[in-house]
């Protein structure tokens, strides 16, 4: 009778064990699954950020050179003159020398120009060949002449003379006439390994591939492949019908992403999760994949684990039960921590503080969110939307205040979320201690929780203060002409018309000025020596201008002055300094040389109140100053 009942006692233990052990395994598979899913779409999203940053750091700069060449006037006129030069060496070599300059100061692998009039392509070694549209490899190059595009980049090998045909990034610049009519091709070439190197970094650190596709989904760059290869992604990765439709035609703004997972599994369950960027500099997409089958796997592992401890208790469970129960508890909650530890490990190496916020019911959803708050003053059961003024009010920047209000509003979070936007970024500039201020970006990531039924809010601190001053030192230099200090084309242009919109009742003098004969000095003495020609003739103006006035350089030897005037012989008298001033001697190392300048003006408003109509009458006044023998000036 005992046996009996201790056998049904047994049997009832071991099914109560078998039917808990299997509940809780199942329970564990499926937290352990949906957590990991969370991780790959968290990973995923930030790896995305990184490589578009890294990108738009790489190639910035290259686009910024290209763009000058293509606007300096002494690469103009080689490629109007080059006609009469067909058989020159020496102007072969001026072209190799203009090239081989930028090469060698801004250490790119290629620098290279073709001309429009001949196909003939030139590079810093000198002439190398000459283009025909029955060669392929020359394919960019047509393409190119036959639109609209100002600027291209394209990934092809570099068949140059000793560069070993090696896949390159090429930045093509149009070069065009005052008429806008083609003159030819200017650019730069880059290799790729660095970038690919990058890519192959954040594959084996984060477990994603990373692939930048054209429209056609070609794959342009990768770990593994290159544009030259002609690959495309869908080769690569089996995607299904609906996953290829969202790739090919999703085009958004630059810094907005697509995140979705694959609509079905292969045979061994795993399905892909793709973060898809669109990238307007370059016409293409970045997309970032990563799989659920390592980690089905490893869950897969776990269980069969957990199987082989569950007939391991059942063994010896009338001796050992409560050990082993708790054993198996403590061994559940370790494989939870490792998936928390690695997503933590993962985040942190990005960003310093992690806070979660339940903006459906407008609060803080965690105690590290709660605790940081109290930090700062604000009272334990205050609402979200309040504890954010306080915020602001405690560490924020004035003139951040209110956009960091506006932006994360509970109101305004919900609205971007019921639009399908899920991601929110806003850059300003915080104080710990109130007095030094640092930048600091938040990222925000907006999600519907099914636990609670409500919309949470996770958000990412991370100091921008390096990356956001160089940002700015850069903004600073693009406005600038690198040789000289002076504004750049473009800023001249902008801060011209800007003056003439804010001030309409103000007399303004747009003055040209053109180094005379500026061509013999580099012929003669090299680029090197007229480098410092017009360096020291930048200086002579910026010098001889008020301080309510400004230079910039819009061409290789043309520059503009803009400054205000009330009277007319007081504009004569200023600009007949000017000449004076510029006709002088410089002194380069062992040579002396004497240069002077050909100037001419136009008075805003009454010869223009436009940018293009003063630089028009400016530069017919020039040209009869010229016509009367140079060094001198003509007021419009």
């Amino acid at each position: 009778m005992k046996r009996n009942i201790l056998l049904k006692t047994n049997l009832l233990i071991c099914a109560i064990v078998i039917i808990g052990f299997v509940l809780t395994a199942l329970l564990s598979y499926q937290a352990n699954y949906s957590q990991s899913i969370e991780n790959i779409e968290q990973v995923s999203t930030l790896a995305s950020e990184g490589i578009y940053q890294e990108l738009s750091s790489i190639l910035s700069k290259p686009v910024n050179i290209s763009q000058t060449m293509a606007n300096d006037s002494l690469l103009r006129t080689l490629l109007i003159e080059e006609s009469d030069h067909l058989k020159s060496n020496a102007y072969i070599d001026t072209i190799r020398e203009y090239l081989e300059t930028y090469r060698s100061k801004y250490g790119y692998d290629s620098v290279f120009l073709v001309s429009a009039a001949t196909k003939r392509y030139y590079n810093f070694q000198g002439l190398d060949r000459t283009l025909t549209k029955d060669n392929p490899e020359n394919d960019w190059y047509y393409t190119m002449a036959g639109n609209d595009e100002e600027y291209s980049l394209n990934v092809d090998n570099d068949e140059v003379a000793a560069a070993n045909n090696e896949i390159t990034i090429f930045v093509n610049c149009k070069v065009k006439d005052a008429s806008n009519n083609l003159l030819g091709v200017v650019g730069v070439g880059l290799r790729i390994a660095d970038l690919r190197q990058k890519l192959l970094q954040y594959e084996e650190e984060f477990g994603v591939n990373a692939f930048f596709i054209n429209r056609n989904a070609e794959i342009e760059l990768s770990a593994d492949y290159n544009g030259y290869e002609k690959k495309s992604l869908f080769q690569v990765n089996d995607y299904d019908r609906n996953i290829r439709e969202k790739i090919l035609s999703w085009k958004n703004a630059s810094g907005k992403v697509e995140s979705f997972w694959s609509g079905g599994k292969d045979k061994s369950g795993k399905k892909d999760y793709v973060v898809n960027r669109y990238i307007p500099e370059l016409d293409w997409s970045l997309v970032v994949d990563q799989n659920t089958g390592k980690i089905i796997k490893q869950i897969r592992m776990n269980l069969i684990e957990t199987v082989l401890i569950i007939i391991l208790i059942l063994a010896i469970i009338l001796i050992v039960l409560t050990r082993v129960v708790k054993s198996f508890n403590r061994k559940i909650m370790e494989l939870t921590e490792e998936r928390q530890q690695t997503f933590r490990k993962v985040t942190e190496q990005l960003y310093e503080n992690i806070y979660e916020l339940n903006i459906t019911k407008n609060c803080a959803a965690g105690a590290s969110t709660v605790r940081y708050f109290e930090s700062l003053g604000v009272p334990k059961n205050m609402m979200f939307d309040e504890a954010l003024k306080v915020v602001a009010e405690k560490q924020i920047k004035e003139e951040f205040r209110q956009g960091y209000i506006d932006l994360f509003a509970p109101k305004h979070v919900m609205e971007e979320f019921e639009k399908g936007n899920s991601h929110l970024c806003y850059d300003f500039m915080i104080s710990e201690n109130g007095t030094d201020y640092f930048w600091m970006r938040i990222d925000a990531n907006i999600y519907y929780s099914p636990e609670d039924a409500c919309v949470h809010m996770f958000t990412y601190r991370r100091n921008i203060d390096q990356e956001k001053r160089q940002e700015i030192h850069m903004a600073q230099r693009v406005e600038t002409d690198e040789m000289t200090g002076l504004y750049n084309k473009t800023s001249t242009r902008q801060h011209i018309e800007q003056l003439l919109k804010e001030n309409t009742d103000q007399n303004y003098a747009f003055v040209i000025f053109d180094i005379d004969n500026f061509k013999l000095v580099n012929d003669r003495y090299g680029h090197a020596a007229g480098d410092c020609v017009i360096c020291a003739f930048a200086k002579t103006i910026q010098s001889h201008i008020a301080s309510d006035a400004f230079a910039g350089r819009i061409g290789g030897d043309e520059f503009v002055a803009f400054m205000p005037f009330r009277e007319m012989s007081q504009l004569q008298e200023k600009i007949e300094d000017l000449s004076q001033a510029l006709d002088r001697d410089y002194v380069i190392g062992n040579l002396s040389l004497h240069s002077t300048a050909s100037i001419g003006a136009a008075a805003a408003p009454k010869d223009g109140a436009d940018f293009d109509t003063l630089y028009r009458n400016a530069d017919a006044a020039l040209y009869q100053t010229k016509e009367r023998g140079k060094n001198g000036f003509t007021i419009y």
